[in-house]
């Protein structure tokens, strides 16, 4: 009976050295948080908010990029107006397509006091992506005064368009050593628009001498920018494009990527 006392004893104490490393380390779920404050889009004949969302299953949303964070752990989000209080409880911040007044009849621009929250986030370790769009599709006033931040910009320019199914107007080869590309030989990118680059900043990809994907480290935390939505569920998988196209397995590799960066706060 003694022995199982004692035994019993450093079990208990162990199970409580384990959860105290748990708690200490802070071990849980990365939270991933969508913006629906800058593109608020609503449905026309539903009159609820759609394009470029978890919950649009649509060619228009993004439900398949939001599986591809829960089945690697994340948790899925949807933000309104950022602030310090709401940028605190997440780990990664993708903003897509804000909206112009051809799409919101009022649109909510990135004022100083959002830019100010959501740079002071990402110098303390957040992990923000861009998927701008082209011109005239995407508000870049305001967006770039938050780019402007991090030494990008986007130019009002549409890059690589596609007439029809033309699919291969849209395409991008030849890629460099980078963790977005590994595995991936081919992606499409349908009108976007190009990056300048100052500081810090540096291309993921350029295609003759216009920088369409970009990255900065900025303090603890990283910046991603791409000129279009991308990889929206309508251009992630091949209900449409050719199965030479691989934006599903670039998708997963800039899920890892994000999601790596959340590990280094």
């Amino acid at each position: 009976m003694e022995k199982q006392r004692i035994l019993k004893g450093h079990l208990i104490f162990m199970l409580l050295v384990i959860f105290g490393f748990i708690a200490q380390n802070g071990i849980s779920q990365p939270v991933v948080g969508l913006d629906n404050w800058y593109n608020r889009e609503t449905n026309a004949k539903t009159g609820k908010p759609f394009h470029y969302l978890w919950t649009d299953t649509e060619f228009s949303g993004y439900s398949r990029w939001g599986e591809i964070f829960t089945g690697r752990g994340a948790t899925l989000t949807t933000l309104g107006r950022p602030d310090a209080s709401v940028l605190s409880k997440i780990d990664v911040y993708i903003i897509v397509d804000p909206d112009t007044t051809t799409e919101t009849p009022k649109p909510n621009y990135l004022v100083p006091e959002d830019i100010k929250a959501i740079k002071q986030w990402v110098k303390k370790g957040g992990v923000l992506a861009i998927l701008a769009n082209d011109a005239p599709n995407c508000e870049f006033t305001h967006l770039n005064m938050l780019m402007s931040q991090f030494g990008m910009t986007f130019n009002h320019v549409t890059l690589h368009p596609v007439t029809g199914t033309n699919f291969e107007m849209g395409a991008s080869k030849n890629f460099p050593d980078h963790p977005l590309f590994k595995g991936v030989t081919k992606i499409y990118i349908k009108e976007v628009s190009d990056i300048n680059l100052s500081g810090k900043a540096k291309a993921i990809l350029t295609e003759n001498g216009k920088v369409l994907i970009a990255e900065n480290k900025y303090g603890k935390g990283y910046v991603f920018a791409i000129g279009d939505p991308w990889i929206y569920n309508e251009y992630i998988d091949h209900d449409r494009l050719p199965e030479s196209f691989e934006n599903r397995k670039a998708a997963e590799n800039l899920t890892d990527l994000l999601l790596g960066f959340t590990k280094k706060k």
